[in-house]
């Protein structure tokens, strides 16, 4: 996990997630980068920099991609925050499957709610 302190969930070293606070050290031979949307609606209170300034620390750049290995692909739930979270160049890069997982989410959604519903959908 790569946060800034401010944004980790309290105890989340216990459950033996290795945490990093630089993009570098924790991309390092990765093979999948996923990358979360700042809610920035829920981040009143919150110590955060600027979006200009996380986006230079946090978000996920073909430099910093280049990182992990070279086969790594990049995902990421959406809605995206371009610029922000991640660059429109590895969002829509040969790396990301960002639009394949956002359309098999929606399936898989609503097959399981089928099967919670008890339908034969």
């Amino acid at each position: 996990m790569i946060a800034p302190k401010t944004l980790l969930p309290t105890g989340v070293e216990q459950m033996g997630v290795r945490v990093f606070h630089d993009m570098e050290a924790g991309l390092a031979g990765c093979d999948v980068v996923i990358m979360l949307r700042l809610q920035s609606e829920r981040m009143k209170g919150a110590r955060l920099p600027s979006a200009q300034e996380y986006f230079k620390f946090f978000g996920l750049t073909a430099e910093k991609l280049a990182l992990a290995k070279p086969d790594a692909i990049v995902m990421h739930p959406g809605p995206m925050n371009r610029g922000v979270e991640i660059a429109s160049e590895v969002a829509d890069g040969p790396q990301s499957v960002i639009l394949p997982q956002v359309t098999y989410g929606i399936a898989v959604r609503m097959a399981v709610m089928a099967m919670l519903a008890g339908t034969n959908a």
